[in-house]
């Protein structure tokens, strides 16, 4: 992957010494190469997006002003950097079982493109984590949404939050209101991603026999499916803003689902369905109201 690459200057002939590069300077230099093959091969936003979740989560088990410690931002650190790791097995996995679909759905992609060989992306995804090929569960569609459901709305809330809570803090461990709601609220949203992500990818879907619920139900049924599990989702975050016993809280809650769920509807109304770049352009807009 890093053939060609070299460190050793070039010496006018007959020079008696010829120094040698030194091995630090080496790997740091095929470190760096490596990571940011490895960053190409990574869906940046799905990272920032994660990145995020483990911020916000992490700021759930902040109790006092003096939580916000040297402590505390070394463990958001060490979660985000094991979360990065975990994405880029994921998100490289899931491009070498579907090289040949995404050719037809993504061509776009390092692997599909022919920017990275096969043999490249095994060896950034094997080196953050121990390949497990025959899990292809793109082709089951109730485990694969399963499977974002338990990483998107359970792993990232509870077990990112708890990393801070017991780990960093030392505190026993206990689920507040905020967590809860917050596990609750990913969970829809999580949903929603598993089935969506498949809406623009139908083409290529029914000429490899994926039986995703697009394929089953048809696009604009999942399509409509997915906004009324995001309105809903809107809809209890009111109900639960206006349960607050905080003033501001209730304010902010209602005023801000109530205009993201606005929103949302304009947008999806707007939506043309026969359009794979409009559905593409819809499906980064909900990560972007996740956010």
């Amino acid at each position: 992957m890093l053939s060609g690459l070299s460190v050793e200057p070039n010496l006018p002939e007959g020079q008696g010494f010829k120094p040698q590069p030194s091995r630090r300077v080496s790997f740091a230099i095929c470190l760096f190469l490596f990571i940011v093959k490895a960053y190409d091969l990574c869906i940046f936003s799905l990272f920032f997006e994660q990145a995020l979740s483990i911020v916000s989560v992490s700021l759930l088990a902040v109790q006092r002003l003096s939580d916000f410690s040297p402590l505390f931002f070394m463990g958001v650190l060490e979660a985000i950097v094991a979360a990065f790791f975990m994405n880029i097995y994921i998100v490289g996995l899931n491009q070498l079982s579907d090289i040949e679909i995404d050719k037809v759905n993504k061509p776009y992609l390092p692997l599909a493109s022919g920017e990275y060989s096969v043999k490249t992306g095994v060896i950034i995804v094997s080196s953050f984590a121990v390949m497990l090929p025959m899990l292809r569960w793109k082709r089951f569609a109730l485990v694969a949404a399963m499977c974002i459901l338990a990483v998107r709305a359970v792993i990232v809330q509870i077990a990112f939050y708890l990393h801070i809570q017991t780990f960093v803090y030392g505190r026993v461990a206990v689920f507040p209101k905020p967590v809860i709601f917050a596990t609750g609220f990913m969970s829809f949203f999580s949903v929603v991603i598993a089935l969506f992500k498949d809406i623009p990818d139908i083409v290529g879907d029914k000429i490899f026999g994926i039986q995703s619920f697009t394929v089953r139900l048809g696009q604009k049924r999942v399509f409509w499916i997915c906004i009324l599990l995001l309105e809903v989702a809107y809809g209890v975050a009111i109900l639960v803003g206006a349960s607050s016993p905080f003033l501001w809280s209730r304010y902010i809650t209602i005023l801000g689902h109530s205009i993201l769920g606005l929103i949302l509807w304009g947008r999806a109304k707007s939506t043309d369905l026969e359009s794979k770049s409009a559905i593409t352009s819809f499906y980064m807009f909900i990560w972007q109201v996740k956010r």
